[in-house]
């Protein structure tokens, strides 16, 4: 049977080689397998029939733990040894080491619960855009006019809950968070679904904090993970690499990277927020009549958390829902069986071919969603925590409003997003502020920007004028709108001026009073040294291919799948090298995440940046955005810390499929 299905798969990848002249065996050969083993297919979801009617969700900051809490823990947090983990590691530096004070402590639990993305109505349609019936056994009831209400979805969350807390952090006052396993228990006996990660195991990683390596959450560390009952103290430090304030940042967030299940994991719940602020000369301490006065009125709790009014954090995620007919399978689980009993709730497939695009748009949660603001300036941190999908993002009006798609003829994968404003003009610019590396020197006016995944850009909004100099007014509707069409996880499809989908409806409200500004400039980036050309060198290139350790490895760095016992990299502390990103082609992008300093972009492609596509270059990042073909030259430095970390593709779907590398800091 073997050997039949191999000459199958031969005669299938001599037909691709004989019809499109590319004689790429492995990655043919791959992907034949892969049609083997996977159902690639998406459900189409239900048509939300009341959008833009439930207001954004808007976090709050998590409330410490106080001292009289943890210190009678059973095993409170500390520096011995032993008192990092449940299996008995410790930490590398304590604040003290630093000059720094003992952590601010916060306690996260990993918990099964429920989560509904809309309250509103929804009609089930197919992939025609036509009505369709639930299946038999769908837990279900339909009105008379066929609309139904979404049943919740299992979630797996930090403390129950999606996105997860928020943590508003502060430079100079290191955080530290015990992160318990607790999805083994289900006191609502809730239906597991199809959660990704078989034995309930976790792994959090504080993305692009400079963190030591037990507390980076990566699987070159900890290939196993934390399981239930078991927990794991990350010590944030909060403190600049190199002790450097220009290496200062602005917007982390959290989520689980545990091994081969992160794409299921973050899609089910395990995601949280970090802003991070400077009170460094009160520069950016969420205080817009001090420093820099960026947008935002801070809020003291008695508690000892701060909340930041007018400074609202946007996470973007995509999801889809199970229509009870479409087969599950792929190498994890699933057999070809269909679920109709999970009608309604969340759908995931790894998809190692493209990568994972839901059809419902989510913000901080709900699909859909309105925010009313003041007559003022607003900071809005961006985050794209979707497993696979880009965005690209504009501001703009619309007479008509939202139509469905399904309304204008549009049918199968055109129906992503669900709605559209054909009359969309854009009428409003962004001014960005920020990117993943932290505040840029000088801020960038934008029409557009692009969004790629685990990418945070910050930007300012002035809703009191339009971009013709007119002034807005009460009750005038502004959409945030993403323009860009991706109807796979492979990459963007060509550009279509009639993609306008609007993500959240701004509605405008009264006058407030504001003491922000745009400041004409901010934080100085450290800059390069000139003799960059004559440091150490390493090349990685990230290419789909084939590998003898499983059926599934189809995305490979330098040929091989990630293992932890191998390490593509060992600088000594204090080193600094060059890296080349490269993008091995196929007709893919990827978003080249690396752990544990941000870097500084030298050129594209040969050419300096940064440049017409790539204006925020001129600041840091932790993810390299690699175009097909695309080659990126980085500059990097290693500080504070040793041990073993990780790089990878932030495509969820490529990293859990082996494009992922080891690499480790030695002393």
């Amino acid at each position: 049977m073997g050997a039949v299905a191999l000459m199958g798969l031969e005669w299938i990848v001599s037909g691709l080689v004989r019809s499109t002249g590319h004689d790429d065996h492995g990655l043919q050969i791959s992907e034949a397998l892969a049609d083997n083993t996977y159902i690639e297919v998406f459900p189409t979801s239900p048509l939300i029939l009341a959008p833009f009617t439930e207001p954004l969700p808007i976090p709050k900051a998590l409330v410490p733990v106080p001292r009289s809490v943890y210190s009678s823990w059973k095993n409170p947090p500390g520096p011995g040894a032993g008192q990092q983990d449940s299996e008995g590691a410790s930490h590398q530096l304590w604040p003290g080491t630093l000059g720094l004070p003992d952590p601010i402590i916060y306690q996260v639990k990993v918990q099964i619960s429920s989560h509904r993305f809309t309250s509103s109505r929804v009609l089930p349609i197919g992939r025609d855009g036509k009505l369709a019936v639930p299946p038999p056994g769908a837990n279900v009831t339909l009105s008379a006019d066929g609309t139904a209400i979404l049943p919740d979805s299992t979630i797996y969350g930090y403390n129950g809950q999606f996105p997860g807390p928020m943590i508003n952090a502060e430079y100079g006052r290191p955080v530290l968070v015990r992160f318990e396993n607790h999805p083994d228990e289900n006191p609502g006996n809730l239906d597991r679904q199809d959660y990704g990660n078989p034995n309930l195991g976790f792994i959090t990683h504080l993305h692009n904090g400079h963190t030591a390596a037990e507390s980076d959450g990566n699987p070159n560390y900890r290939h196993q993970g934390y399981l239930p009952g078991q927990w794991v103290d990350n010590l944030y430090l909060n403190y600049p690499a190199g002790g450097d304030e220009r290496e200062k940042q602005s917007f982390f967030w959290f989520h689980d990277h545990f091994h081969n299940h992160t794409g299921a994991d973050v899609y089910k719940g395990l995601a949280g927020l970090y802003p991070i602020y400077d009170p460094s000369s009160s520069l950016d301490m969420g205080d817009e009549t001090r420093g820099l006065r960026l947008p935002g009125v801070r809020t003291n709790n008695p508690d000892g958390s701060f909340d930041v009014a007018y400074d609202i954090p946007l996470a973007l995620y995509d999801a889809c829902v199970d229509d009870g007919v479409t087969q599950h399978k792929d190498f994890h689980n699933g057999n070809g069986e269909t679920h109709p009993e999970w009608w309604g709730k969340t759908f995931f497939r790894h998809f190692p071919n493209h990568g994972f695009v839901g059809d419902i748009f989510t913000i901080n949660g709900k699909a859909q969603p309105v925010l009313e603001v003041k007559r003022r300036k607003y900071r809005f941190r961006f985050l794209d925590a979707s497993v696979s999908r880009i965005y690209e993002f504009m501001l703009m009006s619309s007479s008509e409003g939202p139509r469905a798609a399904r309304d204008l003829g549009y049918q199968d994968t055109e129906l992503q997003g669900q709605y559209r404003i054909q009359d969309g003009q854009q009428c409003i610019r962004f001014v960005q502020i920020a990117s993943e590396g932290g505040l840029l020197p000088a801020p960038l006016v934008r029409d557009s920007f692009e969004l790629w995944p685990s990418k945070r850009r910050e930007f300012i909004v002035d809703f009191t004028r339009y971009l013709d100099g007119s002034p807005t007014r009460k009750g005038d509707v502004i959409y945030l709108t993403n323009v860009m069409k991706m109807t796979t996880g492979r990459m963007w499809d060509s550009s279509d001026p009639n993609y306008k989908v609007p993500m959240l409806k701004i509605v405008i409200g009264d006058d407030a009073p504001a003491a922000s500004q745009i400041p004409p400039r901010q934080r100085e980036t450290p800059p390069v040294p000139s003799n960059w050309q004559s440091l150490p060198r390493r090349s990685f290139e990230l290419k789909r291919g084939s590998s003898s350790t499983s059926p599934e490895t189809e995305w490979l760095i330098n040929g091989q799948p990630f293992d932890p016992t191998v390490s593509f990299a060992n600088p000594r502390r204090g080193s600094a090298e060059v890296w080349e990103i490269k993008n091995g082609g196929g007709g893919w992008v990827h978003p080249m995440h690396l752990h544990e300093e941000e870097h500084h972009v030298l050129l594209r492609n040969g050419e300096p940046s940064p440049d017409a596509r790539h204006p925020d270059d001129v600041g840091k990042e932790d993810v390299v955005a690699l175009d097909p073909g695309e080659s990126v030259l980085i500059y990097r430095q290693f500080r504070t810390f040793t041990g073993k970390y990780v790089a990878h593709c932030h495509n969820l779907a490529h990293e859990d499929h082996a494009m992922m590398f080891g690499w480790q800091i030695d002393p």
